[in-house]
């Protein structure tokens, strides 16, 4: 598995017992590797995809840790990238009644809320988005300006965004929280757990580099997903790229984007 990353520092430990891998931070999210360790369970007692088993979490001289399986990294073939799409289909097809989730957890180091709703959109709105616009407020770093736009436009999302069926998704699926194990099977980690619109781990898909067209292709061929989705990954992506706002700041590029983004329908 890959080292660690901005917020949590994380080395491989070798035991007479065998081979791990240990992530720990010293900050004041203590539950965040336990929502961590539930997504992981979750994720894996769905059967559909693969995620390095969970050892244990807890907190030793004021820091807290995961134990997870080390995983040794293999070769990403043809047959590793249309398997990753064919098992991402499958967990999208573990459907709920809800959107949400039945706690609270984390996407980075920032607090993810799962609120249940019925209403797809509705979540979306409440959870994702508006949550996110709060917090950059909080943070000082969008002005009256820009806070007009996007309310503006959050009133305009029941007529750009279709309804969605709830699916089980991983929440955090970027091409750095998914690896090649030692036989060629795709693994998916660092998950940020909860049921929504699977158009969301899709759009996320696309962002820092995204995955090969093996992967997209697979996907489709189990789960098809409804037309017009290419034109709106972008109204997806909101969300991560106004996560990525509140952990970098105003200057950091993503409020651009964002900017961008809602500007096109204003």
């Amino acid at each position: 598995m890959q080292g660690g990353g901005g917020i949590n520092a994380a080395a491989k430990i070798s035991t007479a017992s065998g081979d791990f891998f240990l992530k720990w931070n010293d900050s004041s999210l203590i539950d965040m590797f336990e929502t961590e360790a539930k997504g992981l369970q979750m994720l894996r007692t769905s059967q559909t995809i693969r995620t390095p088993k969970v050892y244990g979490t807890g907190k030793v001289e004021g820091k807290s840790f995961l134990l997870l399986e080390f995983l040794e990294r293999g070769e990403e073939g043809e047959k590793y990238y249309a398997r990753m799409g064919e098992q991402l289909a499958a967990l999208h097809l573990v459907s709920q009644e809800f959107f949400g989730l039945d706690h609270d957890n984390y996407l980075g180091r920032l607090p993810q809320s799962n609120s249940n709703h019925e209403d797809w959109l509705h979540f979306f709105k409440e959870e994702r988005l508006g949550k996110q616009l709060k917090l950059a407020i909080s943070n000082d770093y969008v002005g009256q300006d820009f806070i007009q736009r996007f309310e503006a436009f959050l009133d305009q999302l029941n007529d750009l965004l279709p309804p969605s069926e709830s699916s089980l998704l991983h929440g955090d699926l970027w091409n750095g929280n998914v690896m090649s194990g030692s036989g060629g099977e795709a693994y998916f980690f660092n998950p940020a757990v909860y049921c929504g619109a699977r158009e969301m781990d899709l759009a996320m898909t696309r962002l820092f580099g995204g995955f090969n067209p093996l992967f997209y292709e697979a996907y489709h061929s189990v789960y098809p997903l409804p037309g017009g989705f290419e034109e709106l990954a972008d109204l997806y992506n909101l969300y991560p790229l106004m996560v990525h706002v509140n952990l970098f700041g105003a200057n950091s590029g993503y409020l651009n984007s964002v900017n961008q983004i809602i500007r096109r329908y204003q």
